[in-house]
């Protein structure tokens, strides 16, 4: 049987599979985090070129994290020196940020999770840069469809499997 909990944020990590229910304050705090990390996204969008190398976009978003109130929650995680995961063409998720150099054509993934006043705001954003050949433009496209098919599946009444089989 599953466990329900209605929470209000102030309490302890719940780590026992207890599913945590939020209430209006929860939901102000997550909208808070999540739009700190929508701004950070937005804001390294002039950043996102040809030339820059990933540990610049990294510093970029530990500063802009700072600036907003929060910390980055992947810095010092398990050992992780950077604060943001910036990921390039093949490498589908979680590279690590470094001098390598972004260059025309690259498909790059920014990964930011601002941590406020205890509430995650983790998201990530998909950035095309110059002239990205048209069957990785395509697989780009295709793959914001099926997550746009799975956000319609998120809702009262569906469960989880719902949104994998939409996606």
């Amino acid at each position: 049987m599953v466990q329900y909990q209605t929470v209000d944020g102030s309490e302890q990590a719940l780590r026992d599979g207890t599913i945590k229910l939020h209430g209006p304050e929860g939901f102000a705090m997550m909208r808070r985090a999540g739009r700190l990390a929508a701004e950070i996204l937005d804001a390294l969008a002039p950043m996102v070129q040809p030339g820059v190398t990933t540990a610049a976009i990294d510093d970029t978003v530990r500063q802009m994290t700072l600036d907003g109130g929060a910390v980055p929650a992947t810095l010092g995680y398990r050992g992780y020196t950077h604060s943001c995961c910036v990921s390039i063409n093949h490498v589908v998720c979680h590279g690590i940020p470094s001098d390598k150099t972004l260059k025309d054509g690259d498909i790059v993934n920014i990964d930011v999770t601002p941590l406020l006043d205890g509430w995650h705001g983790d998201s990530s954003r998909m950035y095309l840069l110059g002239d990205v050949p048209l069957k990785a433009r395509r697989l780009v496209d295709v793959t914001h469809e099926c997550l746009m098919f799975g956000i319609e599946q998120a809702r009262p009444g569906n469960r989880l499997g719902d949104i994998g089989a939409a996606i």
